[in-house]
């Protein structure tokens, strides 16, 4: 999992981290178990990506609720990106 800089400091400095799972819940769920500093700042209270969160598998978005069941493949890139907005 590739972070942005603005995360990197609650995952010990590290630009990637190493996540396991075959869906996107599954990889998210291996980051709380590990980080879950990181959890609180990528998914709400009911486990839901935060609207301030984009989060890529391969390029591809995820931001439905049922997008946390698409599957990553071995080896998939998943990276998160602040979302920026303005005027």
């Amino acid at each position: 999992m590739v972070l942005p800089e603005a995360l990197r400091e609650v995952a010990g400095g590290q630009r990637a981290i190493e996540a396991s799972g075959t869906t996107v819940r599954e990889v998210l769920d291996d980051v709380a178990a590990r980080l879950p500093v990181l959890e609180r700042r990528l998914r709400d209270e009911s486990g839901r990506i935060r609207p301030h969160v984009l989060l890529f598998v391969d390029g591809v978005s995820v931001r439905a609720p049922a997008d946390l069941e698409m599957p990553v493949p071995d080896e998939a890139e998943v990276f998160i990106a602040p979302a920026v907005s303005g005027g």
